[in-house]
């Protein structure tokens, strides 16, 4: 067993690595560039949303009320006729990224803390390199991307969407892996 003291330096350190290799494929690479498709006469739908001052938030259209709503005629009516959307509705505004940015590093460092905890309570210090790889790589994964395979499951999210998102998240198992291994304790 080691400590969960004794590896914050590869819990940090990976994760900025994860931080600097995802800015990489999102920023300087076409991999996500079609992940979302433009809406037909956007500048149409925008004007016709505008005026209804919609919040931020996540939402389903048409919504049923209750299970006797989603039988009713009413509601396969607005169903059949459409548009059926899920659609998350961002603050208007110049984009900042900042909070979001925040909030990677953060999500990263608790991949991380998962990741360390349990190679740790697994493995002893002066595990060899190849089995500290293999349950911090397999923790990471797990984290980094089977979780979104819910979205393209239940919310028709696109599936080619969902697996450059999971082959990201290998990625990021890999580095988190190799620098577990790399920096574990002698």
């Amino acid at each position: 067993m080691t400590p969960l003291s004794s590896l914050w330096l590869p819990i940090l350190l990976s994760s900025v690595i994860v931080f600097i290799a995802s800015s990489i494929i999102h920023m300087f690479t076409p991999w996500h560039k079609s992940d979302y498709n433009k809406a037909p006469n956007e500048d149409g739908v925008m004007n016709a949303l505008r005026p209804m001052n919609i919040p931020p938030g996540d939402y389903m259209m048409p919504r049923p009320a209750s299970m006797a709503d989603l039988k009713s005629a009413e509601f396969a009516d607005k169903r059949n006729k459409g548009p059926v959307m899920i659609f998350t509705v961002l603050p208007s505004g110049p984009m900042a990224m900042g909070k979001q940015l925040v909030s990677w590093f953060l999500y990263s460092c608790v991949i991380g803390v998962f990741a360390a905890y349990v190679t740790g309570r697994a493995l002893p210090v002066g595990a060899p390199y190849l089995n500290v790889f293999r349950f911090a790589g397999t923790i990471a994964f797990v984290s980094y991307a089977l979780g979104l395979w819910q979205f393209t499951i239940w919310y028709s999210r696109s599936l080619t969407t969902t697996i450059k998102s999971t082959i990201d998240g290998l990625i990021y198992a890999l580095l988190t892996a190799g620098t577990f291994g790399w920096l574990w304790p002698r």
